[in-house]
Order: C-alpha cells, then sequence, then structure tokens
C-alpha cells in the first residue's frame, strides 16, 4: 500500500472521532523538514504521527522530531496503519 493510501485511512479513522481535530501537515517548500504526516489533537492531546510503508523508515530528522514531541509531553510515533495510530491512542491515555 502507498504512504498516501495509508495517510487517507488514518484521517478518515480520526476525522470519524468527535473528540479529535487533525490535518495532514504539507512538505515542500513551504513546509518544515521533519514535522510528523498527521498532525492531531485528541481529547485534549498533542498527537505527530509519521506514517510510513511496512518498508518505510523515518529520517533521522524525523526520529528527533518525535523525540523532542514525546519529551514536551505530546505522543509521536511512527504509524504504517488505522491498527498502530489506535495503539498509540490506547497507550497514550
Amino acid at each position: 500500500m502507498k504512504e498516501s493510501s495509508i495517510v487517507k485511512s488514518i484521517l478518515t479513522y480520526l476525522k470519524s472521532r468527535p473528540d479529535c481535530f487533525c490535518w495532514k501537515a504539507h512538505g515542500g517548500l513551504y513546509g518544515t523538514a521533519g514535522i510528523p504526516d498527521i498532525i492531531a489533537c485528541i481529547g485534549g492531546k498533542f498527537y505527530g504521527f509519521e506514517v510510513k510503508t511496512e518498508r518505510g523508515k523515518p529520517t533521522a530528522l524525523q526520529e528527533v522530531t518525535i523525540r523532542k514531541i514525546n519529551a514536551v509531553g505530546g505522543i509521536a510515533a511512527v504509524v504504517r496503519s488505522v491498527a498502530d495510530v489506535k495503539a498509540v491512542l490506547e497507550e497514550g491515555r
């Protein structure tokens, strides 16, 4: 499955939750390098989801960003499916 398809399925799931506000963070010229693909506020908590395919690996900058988000009380993780997102949300509660 392509990363864009995984992102779409995760956003569909997150937007179905009444306690969630989320968006796809776009890279490129006006984006910020290393920022997770999906940013969300769920039940008052900050989440960053870096979406990867089964074989995809985060860059060094993405790993640093994930560590920084977690260090300041947010929750960030690499996810590969909606099931991974659900697991992160369960752990974050």
